[in-house]
């Protein structure tokens, strides 16, 4: 078994789902979405799974709505985030 490739945070499927789905998103380059991603999740609870067939049988349509939003809510959070603290080259 090969735990970095068999395990994985179903958050992290979601995140890039959603980024995906939203076209105002494509007006940034990789490293900044790359950037609301890595945010994003460390703001979310982890959901690791093996498969994705198994969310498919534990997961209610109310329980994946909820994550839904908790997705969206991270990633605006993290976008608004990065926009209004933009880093600072250090010396």
């Amino acid at each position: 078994m090969h735990l970095d490739l068999d395990i994985h945070n179903y958050y992290e499927k979601l995140v890039v789902e959603y980024l995906n789905q939203e076209p105002s998103y494509s007006e940034y380059n990789a490293d900044f979405i790359a950037d609301i991603c890595c945010l994003a999740l460390s703001h979310l609870p982890a959901r690791y799974i093996r498969h994705e067939i198994d969310m498919a049988f534990y997961l209610s349509s109310k329980q994946r709505g909820e994550m839904t939003n908790e997705v969206k809510i991270a990633i605006v959070q993290a976008r608004d985030y990065i926009l209004n603290n933009p880093a600072t080259e250090q010396s």
